[in-house]
């Protein structure tokens, strides 16, 4: 059996295991969510997935019912005026993340690979098309998550989700798991609205 087969037969068997075992802190946020503010528990967006194939990527809702659709949220004037209560909560312990172990499980993601960018991140696609970076399933989480997370700029991104390509294999997959439930645990690289913080500060 060939890594990635292996890669595809692990994600099954985890994705289902977290739906399961996560089925109460589901329970509990979809309350939570709707208690507080209108609208849908979860929130689906169009992305690129493999070998540049669209598909729906879900979340738990964390903004208003009310906000511009399709528009990456540091592209948003003041975006902490569209974010709930509940979803600031979510989106800094990324529990809004928690759905895509369904995305997961249906074979449109992978535990670890590149994050899905937005069907119109025209220029992060192309950047990692350079790389042989779409033609892989996207990830929860990923080398570039943790390597910088959100403050990454678009170059330095897609040449991280580059060295992933080159790099897939067990080792490197766990060392991408491991890595990202310390970055959730400190919060380190969140920069609330996503991509090119560091272009900005330089």
């Amino acid at each position: 059996m060939g890594y990635l087969a292996l890669k595809r037969l692990i994600d099954i068997v985890l994705s289902l295991l977290g739906l399961i075992i996560l089925s109460p802190i589901f329970l509990m946020l979809i309350t939570v969510i709707k208690l507080d503010s209108q609208g849908p528990v979860l929130f689906k967006q169009k992305r690129v997935g493999f070998h540049k194939e669209n598909f729906y990527i879900l979340k738990f809702r964390t903004m208003r019912i009310d906000t511009p659709k399709d528009t990456p949220t540091h592209l948003l004037e003041d975006p902490d005026q569209w974010i709930t209560k509940v979803g600031k909560f979510l989106r800094k312990t990324s529990l809004d993340e928690l759905p895509q172990i369904w995305n997961i499980f249906m074979g449109q993601m992978s535990i670890v690979g590149p994050r899905p960018a937005l069907w119109n991140q025209y220029d992060l696609i192309e950047e990692r098309d350079k790389y042989g970076a779409n033609d892989v399933l996207p990830g929860l989480t990923g080398w570039a998550q943790i390597n910088g997370r959100d403050e990454l700029p678009i170059a330095v991104k897609a040449k991280l989700d580059g060295e992933y390509v080159e790099r897939i294999g067990l080792k490197m997959d766990m060392k991408c798991f491991l890595q990202t439930i310390l970055s959730v645990i400190t919060k380190d690289g969140v920069v609330e609205g996503g991509t090119g913080y560091l272009d900005k500060k330089e």
